[in-house]
């Protein structure tokens, strides 16, 4: 195994924003692979997300975001488990950035759950119309359609999203992240998105 240097630590530490101790032991485990190390720090990111998963957040913020000279404005409401978690930086970034992200996306909904019937019967209608008149054979147009229905689920749904500021995570992997640096499950309860002239 290589030795792990204070400058290996420090570097894992600024792309993963995990603490010291994190850092270490999962260079450790990846002998000195930082990327490999990134990875193992996410997958321990979301075996601590699934462990919290039954918890209940009843602590957390609203946040307001407005953009384009107050042409776009979005409120989101982040649940956590505790108040002392909800003060802290790593979860008020988190609330302010998922908050920038709703603004830049505008998701449908959180989940694909959330997506109303009466859209994902739209889209089916208009996937399979597209099939149709892109003289697609019958037996395969609902195959199609399922398939570009997926890939609207991926794009519309928040936690499928991929994350603005970056293109390397999704929302969820985001969630995960933020999970496991502050050791409490987090929720992303409801949001509202409001246009000038929509």
């Amino acid at each position: 195994m290589s030795e792990i240097s204070a400058t290996m630590v420090k570097q894992l530490r600024e792309k993963s924003g995990a603490g010291i101790m994190d850092c270490k032991h999962a260079l450790a485990e990846c002998d000195g692979d930082i990327e490999k190390a990134i990875d193992y720090l996410r997958k321990k990111g979301l075996a601590t997300a699934q462990k919290r998963a039954g918890r209940a957040t009843k602590e957390g913020v609203v946040q307001a975001y407005i953009h384009m000279g107050g042409k776009i404005g979005v409120l989101v409401e982040v649940n956590c488990e505790t108040d002392f978690v909800a003060k802290t930086d790593d979860f008020t970034a988190f609330v302010k950035n998922i908050a920038m992200h709703i603004a830049a996306t505008n998701p449908v909904g959180i989940l694909q759950e959330d997506v109303p019937a009466e859209v994902i019967e739209k889209e089916k209608e208009i996937y399979r119309a597209q099939a149709l008149e892109m003289g697609k054979p019958e037996k395969m147009i609902d195959k199609i359609a399922e398939g570009k229905l997926n890939k609207f689920f991926k794009e519309s749904c928040l936690m499928n999203q991929v994350y603005v500021r970056d293109p390397n995570m999704t929302i969820q992997d985001y969630l995960n992240d933020v999970i496991a640096k502050t050791g409490e499950k987090i929720n992303i309860r409801r949001f509202a998105r409001f246009q000038v002239g929509d």
